[in-house]
């Protein structure tokens, strides 16, 4: 007698059958008929953070809910080829991939509403033996997702964030003239003369989901908006959305949107501070209830302590950029130049701003929120089950953690030697990201820019 094997049921599996949900696919159906789209965005985020994706005739939603769509698996990397002349993240002979939509995701472009778009999660294609149906080990947003979730199921545990985007916008009407060794920020004559770009990206945003609380112009060009916090995994698809929107602006006004983590020396860099919070169910465990004065429980002090820890070994996340580093060496007043704490101390690495709250200085604008915040919860997690003691507040120049790493080369020697943070990313993804910014170092190191024609072109020996 032959037997059957049995049946096996795999995520890809599982994410169809979420989006065969009748319920949900007769509302999406009748949004998209109220809102008259006529084509649908399905987008996922590279390695690098860039967005990538088709777009389909609405008409084939149903279609693409149970087949989504295929792309070549070195889009992850941007298509990118190395110095060798190498395509990054598999080679033209790997296989494609397939995204497929999550339903909660969809939305409709307030700019032209005839558009809209999902997140996707990523899949290996169901004929590849062995691996068919399972994540995409290089889906760095379902990554995030399944690090949290079992972050959450094994503490009970769910990390919270809210992003500060800092950027900059450049073009006619956006020049500044202040006084020497003074700043602008919060000049509201300066928000004034940027109300077309605040007040669209504000009602766009707001359209997309993001619950925009307060923004202020802070340096020549630079404005920085906020919203709400929240869940860390929408934290990451609203700055990815919000990067989304400002480009779109940008299109519209005629003037350019940067994230540049560093535009020129003498400016203030473009962070893109985390603040973080730890939550069982109503309750913030960082702090404790009633308390008013500045303090953090235990459990916030070893979540500090695996932060702080593993704070070189993320630096290559968090300034992934050769740019980033900039921020650092000519950091002004609010760039940190070592790793260390403080109570509501702007200079430092982590400042407890207020009760229960921890903001992460090192991320800067050009940050994959997706691998920022996977390794946040790996650091966390790290720091909780090793009781890590984060130390007093720093008052001085000394710090008990490794050194901050202040090139990208530097950053990347410190990420290949802290497997916690490469774990958090997973070993495939890891390697590639590595790979990816290496390559980029190497570039740089192998260009000539014009600080050198300015020291040495006409300089005698």
């Amino acid at each position: 007698m032959t037997r059957t094997p049995p049946s096996t049921t795999t995520a890809m599996d599982r994410h169809r059958e979420r989006n065969a949900d009748q319920e949900s696919v007769d509302a999406l159906l009748r949004r998209i008929a109220d809102a008259g789209v006529e084509y649908v965005y399905y987008q996922s985020v590279t390695v690098n953070g860039r967005v990538i994706g088709k777009v389909v005739p609405a008409v084939h939603l149903l279609r693409n809910l149970e087949k989504g769509v295929q792309m070549h698996r070195t889009a992850m990397a941007d298509f990118q080829v190395d110095r060798a002349g190498h395509l990054l993240g598999g080679g033209t002979q790997a296989a494609e991939f397939t995204a497929l939509p999550d339903l909660g995701t969809f939305a409709v472009l307030p700019w032209d509403t005839s558009v809209g778009r999902f997140f996707c999660r990523l899949y290996e294609p169901e004929h590849r033996p062995d691996v068919g149906g399972r994540p995409l080990a290089t889906d760095v947003r379902g990554n995030l997702v399944r690090l949290h979730e079992e972050f959450t199921g094994r503490t009970g545990l769910e990390l919270r964030s809210g992003c500060e985007p800092e950027m900059t916008w450049t073009g006619p009407g956006m020049d500044v003239h202040h006084r020497p060794d003074s700043s602008p920020a919060y000049r509201v004559d300066l928000l004034e003369r940027s109300r077309p770009i605040y007040q669209r990206v504000m009602t766009y945003a707001r359209a997309l989901g993001l619950d925009m609380i307060e923004g202020d112009y802070e340096d020549p060009g630079q404005i920085e908006l906020n919203w709400m916090y929240d869940h860390a995994d929408l934290t990451a698809d609203r700055l990815v959305t919000y990067r989304q929107i400002c480009r779109q602006v940008a299109r519209e006004l005629g003037i350019k949107a940067s994230f540049m983590p560093k535009p020129a020396t003498g400016m203030m860099g473009n962070g893109c501070h985390h603040n973080l919070s730890l939550w069982r169910g109503d309750e913030n465990v960082l702090a404790e209830p009633g308390r008013r004065e500045l303090h953090l429980t235990e459990t916030g002090r070893h979540a500090l302590g695996g932060i702080l820890s593993h704070a070189a070994g993320a630096m290559a996340v968090m300034g992934p950029t050769v740019n980033s580093y900039k921020r650092y060496w000519d950091c002004g007043l609010f760039a940190p130049s070592q790793i260390d704490w403080g109570m509501d101390d702007k200079t430092r690495t982590v400042r407890l701003s207020a009760n229960g709250r921890l903001e992460f200085k090192l991320p800067d604008a050009m940050v994959n929120p997706y691998l920022s915040h996977a390794v946040l919860i790996a650091a966390i997690s790290d720091g909780l089950e090793n009781r890590t003691d984060p130390g007093p507040p720093q008052q001085g120049a000394d710090s008990r953690f490794t050194a901050l790493p202040l090139t990208l080369g530097e950053a990347l020697d410190a990420f290949s030697g802290d497997p916690v943070v490469s774990k958090a990313l997973g070993e495939e993804t890891a390697a590639l990201y590595h790979a990816y910014k290496s390559d980029e170092w190497a570039r740089f190191c192998g260009a000539v820019t014009d600080w050198e024609h300015m020291m040495y072109s006409e300089d005698t020996p």
